[in-house]
């Protein structure tokens, strides 16, 4: 599958979970007002966030679909990563909101029961964010897509935010009637870590960080291919949801060019297969000028 046919189908993995952060807001934040549920109010504002990081999501894998020009010879997949890093901005500033609004009901004495019917409806939208998280997940590993795969795992989280703003409620039924508020705050703060956690993975990647273990992992790789007598230099970096490998093999100086550039090939079909890397650059140098010049 061509890469740019796989960010087209990731943006329906973003469209199902917009639709679904839509339709879920409006019904948490509607019924939470009618039913006094701070916790349920809360995890609507959570879906809204999500609406906007999923929306962030979806143009920057369309403006990723572009193709390279002269002011971007690698293309535009990082605007995927930039629409990531401001979904994150939003996501912050309305979690630390959630926690200060529900904190003050908390410091003001404000405890009002909830109807029960905001439970049940925390649990069934739980049902439904998880259902959008399976065919997320699907989608990301059939399509090789890091993009889809952690829009996935926030659809997950949303689903266990469901969960805990409905013990909350169910709680403060049988008179625990803090456990509402005390809900809502843990939502805004899970809001607030995921807001986080894209944050860092984003900056990141946007300043050309990649993990020790993994280049590792792609260097034992090249290193056991027949003919790499060293892996001398490698670099990795993230260019959207795809990875670009610079490595520096030394070869035999006794091979031929028709020889080396046969190695060249072995690493690129064996990084492909094994990692589902598909650009890698290979600079080859001579064993022997290396071993003198040391």
């Amino acid at each position: 599958m061509e890469r740019y046919d796989q960010i087209r189908m990731g943006e329906r993995g973003a469209w199902v979970s917009i639709t679904a952060y839509i339709a879920l807001s409006v019904v948490k934040i509607i019924t939470g007002g009618i039913t006094q549920s701070q916790a349920l109010i809360a995890d609507g504002a959570n879906n809204i966030t999500d609406m906007f990081a999923s929306v962030a999501v979806l143009i920057g894998l369309k403006l990723s679909r572009k193709p390279p020009d002269e002011n971007h010879p690698y293309g535009h997949f990082r605007a995927e990563t930039v629409a990531s890093l401001i979904a994150s901005f939003i996501m912050l500033a309305v979690g630390m909101q959630v926690v200060i609004q529900a904190f003050r009901s908390v410091m003001q004495g404000v405890t009002v029961t909830p109807d029960i019917t905001a439970g049940w409806i925390s649990l069934v939208c739980a049902a439904v964010m998880l259902a959008v998280y399976s065919f997320n997940s699907k989608l990301a590993r059939r399509i090789n897509s890091q993009a889809v795969m952690a829009a996935a795992k926030d659809n997950l989280s949303d689903a266990l935010v469901s969960v805990g703003a409905a013990v909350g409620i169910f709680g403060s039924r049988l008179g625990l009637m803090w456990l509402d508020p005390l809900a809502a705050i843990i939502v805004g703060l899970l809001i607030c870590r995921t807001g986080w956690g894209i944050f860092r993975e984003a900056s990141h990647n946007l300043t050309d960080g990649f993990d020790k273990d993994q280049l590792d992992k792609l260097q034992d790789t090249i290193q056991s291919i027949p003919g790499v007598d060293e892996v001398k230099d490698i670099k990795a970096r993230t260019h959207g949801s795809h990875v670009l490998v610079d490595v520096v093999i030394l070869v035999d100086p006794d091979l031929n060019v028709v020889e080396s550039h046969e190695i060249t090939e072995e690493i690129e079909e064996l990084m492909w297969r094994k990692h589902k890397i598909r650009d890698v650059h290979v600079h080859i140098e001579p064993v022997e000028n290396i071993k003198c010049s040391s």
